[in-house]
């Protein structure tokens, strides 16, 4: 990509109308929780780099045009939209088996492959820097990222089943993606119920405190409808028992993660598949956001795919992700489009704080190419949704094979440049952010 030359003022100027676009109405209406946001942005480039995707997607803008590898359907595929090192993790699936994979498909739309994986070879730029890695380790590291998600994508689109490319499960992962299994096996129920929930007069109910916030009866009132728009998005196959659907307590919560700053969401708890105390479900309903994408896609027939920013969440997570979440599903709350799903609790993130060593990492960033390619593949004509009417995985393929080695130096020089210019960025927002520069924004 080509990197206009703007001072640092000009540049800062950028970021506060980029941040206004995307965030200006959330800020205004919650400042305490963008304070919050921002100062764990502070704290490293990659923090910031997690938390500006609409930066991202701005200095992107120019590839909605065209590009390498861009064509009439490789620019149109379901994507994740914030592919970075740190969105992938573990989860349950609905068959019950514990998978690591991508995860947090809050910014998932439709639009070019090669945003995805630039987006994660920045962020492995800005995480190889912060482990002093070198220039040269850096870009074998992205090559290698590069060659396993090409290889991967190459195998499933000259015929290789999906059931003959398994997805990574407590008796295929190795290394940190197999620790991430394992403690995520050895979580329980029980013991997520037991961090948020207490007995009282022989039932459930969410302990106050915590970041509880205890519901007015009109505001519980409307979120126990939105809960009933909620159940008529379910798969049939999770209403197998309707008893576990009953409501035993709803209280409110405020964003607290980086991408969630100023989103109102609420927590309830429900019976779940027996009487028993322990095997109480909590599901979470949260105001889904706008994808920071999607302001620079311009096609309506994908902007009218959706009802709301909750169907399009659910939607595109069911297209990439095969046997998603159960009680995943969406409904609407004040005119807002909400997602709802399960506060897992087999959710482990993949943790880079100890991935030192360079073998370890490259053979982490193999695994994760080869996640990325097996999410593209999901979501296409097979996926059950008709967006995307054609076979991912071969169309990327036959774009990458028009030209191989440009490749891996089309990820390598990106990783680079981008994260050359999101350290930098970090820095000025800093200055932005303690100077009291941000608008409605106070560093108090």
């Amino acid at each position: 990509m080509s990197v206009p030359q703007l001072s640092a003022e000009q540049r800062g100027e950028e970021i506060l109308a980029v941040f206004d676009t995307a965030f200006g109405e959330l800020l205004a209406a919650d400042p305490a929780a963008f304070r919050v946001k921002f100062r764990k942005m502070a704290a490293s480039a990659f923090a910031f780099y997690r938390g500006t995707a609409c930066l991202f997607y701005h200095d992107l803008d120019s590839e909605k045009r065209g590009g390498p590898y861009l064509d009439d359907r490789t620019s149109r595929v379901w994507i994740h939209g914030d592919l970075h090192g740190e969105n992938f993790g573990t989860y349950m699936d609905s068959t019950g088996r514990l998978i690591f994979n991508v995860n947090d498909f809050d910014e998932a739309y439709v639009g070019p492959f090669t945003w995805d994986l630039k987006r994660f070879a920045a962020s492995m730029a800005l995480i190889g820097y912060a482990k002093a890695l070198s220039d040269e380790q850096i870009t074998e590291l992205v090559t290698i990222y590069a060659a396993a998600y090409r290889e991967r994508i190459h195998a499933l689109a000259t015929g290789a089943k999906r059931d003959e490319v398994p997805p990574f499960t407590l008796d295929t992962a190795q290394g940190p993606l197999l620790d991430a299994l394992r403690d995520a096996r050895s979580l329980t129920r029980f013991g997520l119920l037991d961090s948020m929930t207490e007995i009282r007069e022989f039932e459930r109910r969410f302990a106050p405190g915590g970041g509880s916030i205890e519901l007015d009866a009109a505001t519980r009132y409307k979120v126990l409808a939105a809960f009933d728009g909620y159940l008529e998005t379910l798969p049939e196959s999770s209403l197998a028992r309707p008893d576990s659907y009953r409501v035993k307590d709803v209280v409110g919560r405020r964003g607290i993660g980086i991408g969630s700053a100023g989103l109102p969401s609420y927590n309830i708890l429900l019976e779940g598949n027996s009487d028993a105390l322990e095997n109480d479900v909590v599901i979470y309903i949260k105001q889904a956001q706008t994808p920071a994408v999607s302001r620079h896609i311009s096609d309506p027939a994908i902007r009218d795919y959706f009802q709301h920013e909750g169907h399009r969440t659910v939607i595109s997570q069911r297209a990439l992700q095969a046997h998603a979440d159960p009680w995943l599903g969406w409904t609407e709350l004040d005119g807002s489009g909400q997602l709802v799903a399960e506060v897992s609790p087999y959710a482990v993130d993949l943790d880079w704080g100890d991935i030192d060593d360079p073998e370890e990492i490259a053979a982490v960033v193999a695994d994760l190419g080869r996640a990325t390619a097996a999410m593209h593949a999901a979501a296409d004509d097979q996926s059950g949704e008709s967006l995307v009417p054609f076979s991912t995985e071969r169309a990327i393929d036959a774009a990458i094979a028009a030209d191989e080695p440009g490749f891996p130096e089309l990820l390598t020089d990106f990783a680079h440049e981008y994260g050359a210019r999101a350290r930098t960025d970090h820095q000025i927002f800093v200055d932005l952010f303690r100077n009291g520069r941000i608008p409605g924004l106070r560093p108090s």
